[in-house]
């Protein structure tokens, strides 16, 4: 059987020239991972999409024009980009509003993944909150705190959909292989290889040279592997871009662990079976001595303001640290009223080790230009404010020896210079949750998909 991945998330877009190709082909499910955490906390935090609602809406369209056409089922994942309720419901909203705008019809099935701030107390009393390292263990606080919580599903919630009919499923947080694998074991086909097929599948095109996450591939499955292949005549499928793609985001090459168990690629093979398909055989999957699912929660830390500068006297640059440390004695004096730990200053400056902090080991190299960023995080809006202008008008003007540019240090690219953020949102659980079973945890909602939204 055939899975059409369009986009690595829906909403970056693919050549309509792609899908149509990847159409011709009869696939037997198109299946789009909708979410990722790695734009950081905020999005789960604040429950918004780090999507475009246009974007998504001329994905969906298309996809879901071509999906009902030929009557193959839809499975979206993570919906809205962070897969709480408020994402899955902004999601949901779109798919109905292209069924009444295309008139669609067929079953829709809504698949939660929130968890509740009490069965997570009850869990983590009972022991079933597992730290992942290099985490530390749950708190009561850190559960109490946080304004949403996910925990990211397998498979299994999706067949069940799948069983009582579902033609479109929208699914709150995912693991990320379970949308393109839960047709195929739903028909009986190995699981160990769907799973490794619907892990390189994930990110669509990404796994093609020259890679892009913009543009459709196939994985087609039978009973001893499966092939993948790109339809985008530019792109090609090597052993080397999906062997790649397989080590992507994990630490151990061999174990890919997920919801009930893990991937066992020791025995995993890729062949090169033409100029543009790789085939793979020979993976296992190994149940683990429970069922764990990984949970996500995002709890707000304060607000936000940025200052962006820019730096080329060679006499700053060469002090930079000192004028740094004295800006932030200034502050500190300045504001020493103020609630201990009430507000964080932090200065990233690009150049040097913006980008690696103290793993840089090129730190001493000397830039002729830096990038400065100022950033005040406290506990309103307004102290944020406050602190970022201060620390930029002392480090404009700042004083130092051997300072020629006396009428300021620094060059704003921006007026006004300050720039209001907002609310500040970090991760507070980063955990496994153990269950009784994997679908309790992830009832679904059953409708038809032309219903009024």
């Amino acid at each position: 059987m055939k899975v059409l991945s369009p986009t690595a998330i829906l909403g970056y877009g693919f050549p309509e020239t792609s899908f149509s190709a990847a159409m011709r082909l009869s696939p037997d499910v198109i299946a789009v991972d909708a979410g990722s955490s790695d734009p950081g906390p905020y999005y789960l935090g604040a429950g918004v999409s780090f999507t475009n609602r246009a974007a998504v809406k001329r994905d969906l369209l298309i996809i879901l024009k071509a999906a009902r056409e030929r009557g193959i089922p839809v499975l979206i994942g993570s919906a809205g980009g962070a897969g709480a309720r408020p994402h899955l419901d902004w999601t949901v909203d779109i798919v109905r509003e292209i069924a009444q705008q295309e008139k669609l019809t067929g079953k829709l099935a809504v698949i939660p993944a929130d968890v509740s701030t009490s069965s997570l107390l009850s869990s983590l009393s009972k022991g079933d909150l597992v730290v992942l390292p290099p985490g530390s263990p749950a708190t009561e606080d850190d559960i109490v705190a946080s304004t949403y919580v996910v925990a990211q599903m397998g498979e299994e919630p999706l067949i069940a959909a799948l069983q009582a009919g579902a033609d479109v499923i929208v699914a709150g947080r995912c693991y990320d292989p379970a949308v393109f694998a839960a047709v195929p074991i739903h028909r009986g086909y190995d699981k160990a290889l769907a799973l490794h097929m619907g892990k390189i599948l994930e990110c669509a095109a990404i796994a093609s040279t020259p890679g892009s996450g913009s543009d459709c591939m196939i994985g087609t499955l039978d009973d001893t592997g499966f092939v993948l292949e790109v339809v985008n005549p530019d792109r090609v499928c090597t052993v080397a871009s999906v062997a790649a793609h397989t080590l992507y985001e994990k630490s151990d090459p061999y174990r890919l662990p997920g919801p009930g168990g893990l991937l066992d690629l020791h025995e995993t093979r890729f062949e090169q079976v033409d100029s543009g398909r790789v085939r793979v055989t020979g993976s296992r999957f190994v149940p683990s001595d429970g069922y764990f699912v990984k949970l996500e929660g995002a709890r707000p830390v304060g607000y936000r303001t940025v200052s962006i500068a820019g730096a080329r006297g060679p006499d700053f640059i060469a002090k930079v640290d000192e004028i740094i440390a004295g800006v932030r004695a200034r502050v500190e004096d300045n504001f020493r009223d103020m609630p201990k730990g009430s507000f964080q200053l932090i200065f990233r400056i690009y150049g040097r080790d913006a980008v690696m902090g103290v793993l840089e080991p090129e730190r001493a190299a000397v830039s002729h230009e830096l990038g400065i960023i100022i950033e005040a995080v406290a506990d309103n809006q307004d102290d944020a404010d406050t602190i970022c202008s201060f620390a930029r008008s002392t480090m404009l003007h700042f004083g130092y020896p051997g300072r020629v540019s006396t009428a300021g240090n620094l060059a704003f690219p921006y007026s006004p210079s300050d720039m209001k953020a907002g609310q500040v949102f970090a991760f507070s659980l980063y955990h496994l949750l153990k269950v009784a079973d994997p679908v309790s945890l992830f009832p679904f909602e059953l409708s038809n998909l032309e219903d009024q939204t």
